[in-house]
């Protein structure tokens, strides 16, 4: 049952306590956007165009930053990338309020780049810290947990940027991210398994890893948060077109919630879908929802069937990122997965906001629905070539002294040194080797 999955998972050392973390780390992180958009508007009296510039600043900074920032983590371990990232935002938002916009603007493009890695070290942790059969309930509380941190996170900021000021809020992100930088080093959770501790994995080459398979992967996950980012818009113009923008908070709310209930009931399915089907799903069910007129109630039972898929989709794509390389390179694969996550919204921007001026939010539902199930056939027929598996054991390694070996589960030690093998037990080194293979 599905309640027996979330209690085994929540029942292991740690999780529970992550998961709390990461969703509330995440809260101040998904509030950074709308912060410096009505600081730049309402603080600098400066257009929207000016505002856009610096949320696309930061988003290409975190772009850039989150594969370099996961490398770093599966090198060095969280605490150190940790601390450099929450000094660099502390800095930044301390200081922010005083900033001219040309300072500003080069300022977003830093704090982008230095982003605290939490998106991914959450992500990270579970696939060591929860068992493989269990991936997929870990991934899809995940999912549910940054759900509710974007229904919260900018909520929060503009209600805090009207009551108390722009300055005033940044200073309050700064303090929440020095919090969300000390929990995460104060909890530090493991980012390997005790069975991928046990084999001591060095680095791997990325030619062993990042291969086509991966790439089409990355591509959909970019589609998706597309296909996402364009209908957020595309329901705002749509109320708004049809008088009843008092209610955008309400159908937004029920999106998401939509959205929490299939990433429930995905998690405690028995066996997981293929991202292809769910995020092809989601995009080929958006395409009709710009035909539906009568109400804004009509619009929220059109948002029902895509919405349910959301959480499931993007929780799938973590899985199969997860299985598709190799524990010491897990951090860098997350960061790639997050930078295809911001780049989808980045360009969401300024194309859904072309196709809503010049056609309106029925053709901007059509269009980004198709646009996104483009790379969803292209990852399908790259798969069929190339199956889901993890690289194999044959791999060049960096020397192990360069790899962090504190951050791995608080296991048995006799657990981790050996793995049920086909003919007994695989120990020491050939752990890692036969689970990854098992994958294949």
């Amino acid at each position: 049952m599905a309640f027996d999955r979330y209690r085994r998972v929540l029942a292991l050392p740690g999780v529970r306590a992550l998961l709390l973390v990461g969703m509330i780390a995440r809260i101040p992180l998904t509030g950074t956007g709308m912060t410096l958009t009505l600081h730049v508007v309402n603080h600098q009296k400066l257009g929207f165009l000016q505002a856009g510039l610096i949320g696309a600043a930061s988003m290409a900074g975190a772009a850039v930053g989150s594969p370099l920032v996961g490398r770093f983590v599966d090198r060095r371990g969280l605490r150190p990338v940790m601390v450099v990232t929450t000094v660099v935002q502390l800095c930044l938002w301390c200081a922010a309020p005083a900033m001219p916009y040309a300072v500003l603007l080069p300022g977003a493009l830093i704090g982008g780049l230095f982003s605290q890695p939490v998106f991914g070290a959450v992500r990270q942790c579970i696939a060591a810290m929860v068992p493989r059969e269990n991936h997929q309930t870990g991934f899809a509380l995940d999912s549910m947990g940054v759900e509710l941190s974007y229904m919260v996170g900018p909520a929060l900021a503009v209600t805090c940027v009207t009551a108390f000021g722009s300055t005033a809020t940044m200073y309050g992100l700064a303090a929440g991210l020095v919090g969300a930088g000390v929990a995460f080093y104060l909890l530090n959770p493991p980012t390997r398994s005790a069975e991928e501790a046990a084999g001591r994995e060095g680095a791997v080459p990325r030619r062993q890893w990042l291969r086509p398979a991966l790439f089409a992967l990355f591509g959909m996950v970019t589609g998706l948060t597309f296909v996402l980012t364009t209908t957020e818009l595309a329901v705002v113009a749509m109320l708004k077109a049809g008088d009843a923008t008092a209610w955008t908070g309400l159908v937004v709310a029920l999106w998401c919630a939509y959205s929490l209930v299939g990433g429930f009931v995905y998690g405690g399915l028995p066996r997981g879908l293929s991202p292809v089907l769910l995020a092809g799903g989601l995009c080929a069910l958006t395409v009709p929802v710009g035909l539906v007129g009568g109400g804004w109630w009509w619009l929220c039972l059109a948002l029902v069937p895509s919405g349910l898929l959301c959480a499931p989709a993007l929780s799938s794509t973590v899985d199969a990122v997860n299985r598709r390389v190799p524990a010491a390179a897990r951090g860098e694969a997350m960061g790639l997965h997050g930078a295809s996550l911001t780049i989808g919204g980045a360009l969401a921007g300024p194309i859904a906001g072309g196709i809503l001026d010049a056609h309106g939010p029925a053709w901007a539902f059509a269009v980004s629905g198709a646009a996104g199930l483009v790379p969803a056939v292209i990852a399908a027929l790259v798969w069929r070539r190339a199956p889901a598996a993890a690289p194999g054991a044959a791999v060049s390694v960096m020397p192990v002294s360069d790899v962090p070996t504190s951050n791995v589960s608080a296991s048995d030690a006799a657990a981790a040194l050996e793995v049920p093998g086909a003919g007994g037990t695989v120990a020491g080194a050939e752990a890692a080797a036969s689970l990854r293979a098992s994958a294949e």
